[in-house]
């Protein structure tokens, strides 16, 4: 694992939501862009394309079968390659290796595009992904003269793709194939998305009864803005699809993709369970509503039949609480398998049992949906019933009967993002998130957008504390913990620098004739603390990044003469206790245990000897290009030490019940990981197996 990956998220009890959410793009729509622009003739531009692992996988893959990618931000564009690969790439001695995650939406269209172009390509991803079968996908194209082999298990990635042979043509001229409809809609999917490569009419036959309709008209509505039509057969419109011979993809020049509605549908639920009413509170998703192309909209329908009071517009559903508990239901899910994952977390707030149905395409997901949600559900005291395409869930009977839990999520987005509301039980108990990274498969702000429309009591919200001397390295060992847990941070030694940053960009002379107006400008500092790739510590003050600002000799002296003003002082207690937010908090500095926060859950003190402490200041200022002595750093450190030990007002003193930590010969990583063991002997859910 990543080693800056946090290996779990506690979530304190939450009690109630309200806000905007705007949501990232759709997953099914960005990736079946991504593909359609690389395949057909022209520059396409792309707007609001998701940013997330699944679509990095797609994009990293486009440039190997000879597209140009330009990314900025969320728009992407892509000069296509009209359906033909570049003779390079047909001529390459070695095949083109594609690796794919676990993200089914590159899997499957790009090995049915592939397979149709004369090339060699080797298809492979993570060891779920070569648990995911694709038989039924490789029978099918094989049907068409592609020459597809098993590097592994039979009817698994990896694939190995060479140039097809002829394909059996009809006579008629046409060609005619079938897939298993019951396993998968991506089969299909992946086969309409390639139809235009065959070369001839093609109609594509579907085997028995076809699960996520919706995602297949998604397919064709892409399909439709790239130029290319596809019929289906009048009686049903889901059993016989065809492409005539001579279609092509065109660019529609640009296009911008809508909202995901799978990840709606946790904003939905979350206003359903949190919003109430009756304090005006309700939750808005904005940028998608009744005119989405996505079957997962209908959601909206399902949370209704559970009590949800929704309204709904053609770009934005506005969600409160309604009938409470929620009404249990007994519902068929095929048309929503994503987004009815969440409807069994809702179950856990309703009264009597749900039943969803019709879900058997959840095994042969991220991971096996209905065995991975039976088992987490009973950690938290339901009682779960699962069979072959079914689930059902009866809640705890009783506020007394709800259970800690930690929360497996089996690298499977999903699973994080529903267990998540499980954090509103009525008893009151905090959530373990296992592997909460995982959510960057398909919505990377998951927990921080989640986190904004939440609200928590303050005592809940946990507190970690480290405090300690000048150069003792307590900002790093901050910052590292806080991405560990993925909480807050507060670096509290900036917060005067900032403050008179603020005042000078003003206007403001730092003198006592200003002290009311800096207080008031510094309540409301626009303020965020952050760590970069690399670790680095980052200072921004709204959208402008001060890290070097207020770090100048200048800043230094500024932040000296705000920090004697009273008014000013108390403006920035209430700004650091407004920092306190759920999840969780960092924070450091001198006084953070003794007066900022007493209550905190964990006290650190960090030490170490002057000399190890004018080294790194040394090493640091010569890093920054500065000049300095050692003997006049080790001496400057202990004289104010000194004073800070002596002060009248938040000596620096460590709290009656911190832990001290002398990281003299500690590395941070070794640091860092004595503050973990610290703060788990103190967290009340441990991981569940």
């Amino acid at each position: 694992m990543n080693p800056n990956r946090p290996a779990y998220l506690d979530i304190p009890p939450l009690q109630s939501a309200s806000g905007t959410v705007v949501l990232p793009g759709s997953k099914s729509i960005s990736n079946r862009v991504l593909l359609l622009a690389a395949l057909c003739e022209g520059r396409t531009t792309l707007h609001d394309v998701l940013d997330s692992d699944d679509t990095r996988v797609m994009l990293a893959a486009l440039p190997q079968i000879g597209c140009k990618v330009e990314r900025d931000g969320n728009t992407v564009q892509i000069d296509g390659t009209a359906g033909h690969l570049p003779e390079a790439c047909k001529q390459a001695q070695a095949p083109v290796k594609l690796f794919l995650g676990n993200a089914g939406t590159a899997m499957r269209p790009l090995t049915a595009a592939l397979a149709l172009l004369d090339g060699h390509f080797v298809l492979s991803g993570i060891p779920r992904m070569h648990e995911r079968p694709i038989g039924d996908l490789v029978d099918g194209l094989r049907q068409l003269g592609a020459q597809i082999g098993y590097a592994g298990q039979e009817g698994y990635p990896p694939l190995q793709i060479n140039p097809r042979s002829p394909a059996l043509v009809g006579a008629d001229g046409n060609l005619r194939i079938s897939v298993r409809g019951d396993v998968s809609s991506q089969f299909l999917t992946a086969l309409l998305l390639a139809a235009p490569l065959a070369g001839h009419t093609l109609t594509v036959e579907v085997q028995g009864e076809l699960i996520s309709k919706p995602y297949i008209g998604i397919t064709l509505a892409m399909m439709q803005r790239f130029g290319v039509t596809v019929q289906r057969d009048a009686e049903t419109g889901w059993q016989q699809f065809t492409v005539s011979a001579g279609s092509r993809y065109q660019s529609p020049g640009s296009l911008h993709v809508e909202a995901d509605a799978s990840s709606a549908s946790y904003f939905i639920a979350l206003g359903a369970i949190a919003a109430n009413p009756a304090q005006k509170q309700q939750v808005v998703v904005q940028g998608l509503g009744t005119n989405s192309i996505q079957g997962d909209i209908a959601f909206i329908d399902a949370a209704r039949s559970m009590g949800a009071e929704i309204t709904a517009t053609a770009n934005s559903i506005t969600i409160a609480r309604g009938a409470w508990p929620l009404r249990a239901v007994d519902m068929d899910c095929n048309h929503i398998p994503d987004a009815a994952m969440t409807l069994a977390v809702m179950a856990l707030y309703a009264e009597g049992t749900t039943t969803l149905r019709n879900i058997g395409s959840w095994r042969v997901k991220e991971t096996d949906r209905i065995a991975a949600m039976a088992t987490e559900l009973r950690k938290l005291g339901a009682t779960v019933e699962a069979g072959a395409d079914f689930i059902r869930i009866t809640p705890p009977a009783d506020q007394q009967a709800w259970k800690q839990g930690s929360i497996q999520t089996y690298d499977d987005h999903r699973m994080a993002m529903c267990f998540a509301l499980a954090a509103f039980n009525p008893a009151g108990l905090p959530v373990r998130i296992e592997d909460p990274a995982c959510v960057d498969k398909t919505f990377p702000t998951y927990f921080p957008t989640l986190f904004g429309l939440t609200q928590a009591q303050t005592l809940d919200i946990p507190v970690l504390c480290i405090d300690g001397p000048s150069a003792s390295g307590k900002g790093t060992l901050a910052s590292t913990v806080a991405q560990q847990l993925g909480y807050h941070w507060l670096d509290s030694g900036a917060l005067y620098r900032i403050a008179a940053l603020a005042a000078r960009r003003a206007g403001l002379a730092i003198d006592p004739a200003n002290e009311t107006a800096i207080a008031v400008l510094a309540a409301t500092l626009p303020v965020r603390f952050a760590t970069d790739e690399l670790g680095g510590q980052q200072v921004w003050l709204g959208n402008d990044n001060v890290t070097s600002d207020i770090r100048t000799a200048e800043a230094g002296v500024d932040a000296s003469k705000a920090s004697v003003l009273p008014e000013v002082r108390k403006a920035l207690l209430a700004l650091q206790h407004s920092f306190r937010r759920a999840p969780g908090l960092v924070a450091d500095g001198r006084d953070m245990g003794t007066v900022i926060f007493p209550d905190a859950q964990l006290k650190v003190f960090l030490t170490a000897d002057a000399e190890e402490r004018a080294q790194r200041r040394h090493k640091q200022l010569i890093c920054q290009g500065f000049s300095a002595n050692i003997d006049s750093l080790r001496a400057d450190l202990q004289a104010r030490d000194a004073r800070d030990r002596n002060r009248a007002a938040s000596p620096l003193l460590p709290a009656p019940d911190a832990l001290l930590l002398d990281n003299s010969t500690l590395d941070v990583p070794a640091s860092v990981q004595q503050v973990l063991a610290w703060w788990q002997d103190k967290q009340p859910v441990a991981p569940q197996r």
